[in-house]
């Protein structure tokens, strides 16, 4: 039965690899014996999705398109499948390997295996244990979200997404209808970079506010995918990373050390009260919100407002 499997992934990757124009399903199951075999069409179905991401995971790059009569046709294009030949020497093999080390958890960890296992036919020392406890601190990255893997394959596959959003001002989610970009991890929060297609405006979604199951949705991008550093100021940007004005604010005594430690003046008021000048970047309503009663925004206005919005939606539930 291995055997079997194994040539039928091999006949389906030949024709995909040698279509110059996307396939059907209905073209790729009178190509291919196996799926002429199949007793049903809900036993094809499953036969050529489980396929299908048998050899996206070997590494195949498979492109999902639409016609103008809505039918949809698969191919690999030859140019996104060829890659050239890739040497390691021994410190960059174990530092990818340290990096497979990171993922070592929830379904990424078959990958990173994998991926290991790749590594090891290409140079990586046999003496190079990156899964050995080499000190106290171990390299993990935390993946509690369930939209994590759907969006990282959307990311992977260019596929466009659609999920309930619930922002931090809001008491109820909204559908948002997202052209994925990339994922990043930030002070320990993940966050998606894409395309928000009702805004037509790029747009930084935390996985921790999306509810509910992620879902495709159509085929191909409309907006121009950026370079992975733009991405990451991005995110960085609306982490409230990046700071471009101050604001002042009033600060209960003995409370707020955080806030404190990024102060760039710092006045006491008496009567249990400081004044705070702070750097104003994007994401900082939120973070003020979590000193609840210990802090009062005295300006800029915007600000302000943006802190109520979200008292008011925590108080609404």
């Amino acid at each position: 039965m291995a055997i079997a499997k194994a040539e039928r992934l091999m006949n389906l990757a030949l024709c995909l690899l040698g279509t110059r124009r996307p396939l059907s399903k209905r073209e790729l199951r009178e190509s291919i014996e196996a799926y002429l075999e199949a007793g049903s069409d809900d036993s094809f179905n499953r036969m050529f999705e489980r396929d299908k991401d048998d050899l996206r995971e070997l590494g195949l790059v498979i492109e999902t398109v639409e016609n103008l009569d809505g039918e949809v046709g698969y191919l690999a294009r030859r140019d996104s499948n060829r890659l050239p030949p890739i040497t390691l020497d021994a410190e960059e093999a174990a530092a990818l390997g340290l990096a497979a080390k990171v993922w070592q958890q929830a379904r990424l960890a078959g990958a990173a295996s994998g991926a290991l296992q790749k590594l090891r036919a290409a140079g990586l020392p046999e003496d190079v244990d990156p899964y050995e406890t080499h000190g106290a601190l171990e390299p993990r990255i935390p993946v509690h979200e369930a939209a994590f893997e759907p969006l990282m394959l959307a990311c992977r596959d260019r596929r466009p997404v659609v999920f309930d959003y619930r922002k931090a001002t809001a008491a109820h989610p909204e559908p948002r209808h997202v052209e994925p970009w990339a994922l990043e991890c930030w002070r320990g929060h993940w966050y998606l970079a894409g395309w928000d297609r009702d805004r037509s405006a790029e747009r930084v979604f935390r996985l921790s506010r999306i509810t509910g199951r992620v879902r495709s949705r159509g085929t191909g991008f409309t907006a121009p995918v950026p370079d992975v550093v733009t991405v990451r100021e991005t995110v960085a940007g609306w982490a409230g990373e990046i700071a471009d004005r101050s604001a002042l604010i009033r600060l209960r005594s003995g409370a707020g050390y955080p806030l404190r430690a990024k102060a760039t003046g710092i006045r006491e008021l008496g009567d249990g009260w400081d004044e705070l000048e702070i750097p104003y970047g994007h994401g900082l309503d939120a973070w003020l919100v979590e000193f609840g009663p210990d802090v009062v925004v005295l300006e800029p206005a915007e600000l302000r407002a943006d802190v109520v919005d979200r008292l008011r939606a925590v108080a609404k539930g």
